[in-house]
């Protein structure tokens, strides 16, 4: 019986990758996100949430039972980065990050984690950040959101450790998605800076001198899934071209 993974922010960047990579090794796919019409255009199986609300996951995730059977994999990877200098972080911002990036894997863990129990199997994910173990400026909220998703994962690790359910965190660097994209034209709109100095912010920590792959991402992602890494729990897998051990 093949395995039924779902993946929040299913419909692009690194989601839709770790979706297409885990789809073509045999697995069963569901995406999530909050726009229907995205969704539909990659061709998987999907159902609309919104990681922030509990009713949205809880009805979402027992859509995707009914679509694909147990979930038996989660890769907790909805989120979104908002910048802003430390003392300019407003209250707004800062509930959305943590909203977005911190709750809603908490959510998904909610209810995701108790059949994979029952079931004694289980894989919980969460695409974290380099955000999440060091800090840049102008990133305050975010970065406080996904260093808390890494005592998320942690601590759910351990409380689990003997059920065959296992709980990592991979964490990219800057990572050729749409996040990245849209920030690069923000800081082009606002500075005057062409397309490659604008880049070369995102670049410069990285020793390879590039962004990183969403599909990189996926493959580590595929890795922690398999039968094979039933020992790798409670770690941060970081995936940045040695940035993080500068």
């Amino acid at each position: 019986m093949k395995r039924h993974v779902l993946i929040t922010g299913g419909g692009s960047g690194i989601g839709l990758a770790t979706a297409q990579r885990l789809s073509a090794e045999g697995y069963a796919v569901t995406i999530c996100g909050r726009g229907a019409s995205k969704l539909k255009k990659t061709g998987f199986a999907f159902t609309v949430i919104d990681v922030t609300a509990p009713k949205s996951v809880a009805a979402g995730f027992s859509a995707a039972v009914k679509q694909n059977g147990p979930v038996d994999i989660v890769i907790s990877n909805a989120g979104s980065a908002q910048t802003a200098s430390a003392l300019k972080t407003s209250l707004e911002m800062w509930n959305t990050m943590i909203a977005v990036n911190l709750t809603g894997a908490f959510l998904c863990a909610q209810a995701a984690l108790p059949s994979m129990v029952e079931r004694g199997f289980g894989r919980f994910i969460v695409v974290a950040s380099t955000a999440a173990v060091k800090a840049y400026p102008y990133t305050m909220a975010y970065a406080s959101a996904k260093h808390g998703t890494l005592g998320l994962v942690r601590s759910l690790a351990l409380e689990l450790a003997k059920t065959g359910v296992t709980c990592n965190a991979v964490c990219p660097g800057f990572t050729d998605t749409d996040i990245v994209r849209s920030a690069v034209g923000n800081i082009t709109a606002k500075t005057g800076r062409s397309e490659a100095e604008a880049m070369a912010a995102f670049t410069k920590d990285n020793p390879t001198g590039r962004l990183i792959t969403p599909d990189e991402v996926a493959d580590s992602i595929a890795w922690l899934c398999g039968e094979g890494a039933g020992s790798v729990n409670g770690q941060a897998i970081m995936i940045d071209g040695g940035e993080s051990v500068q």
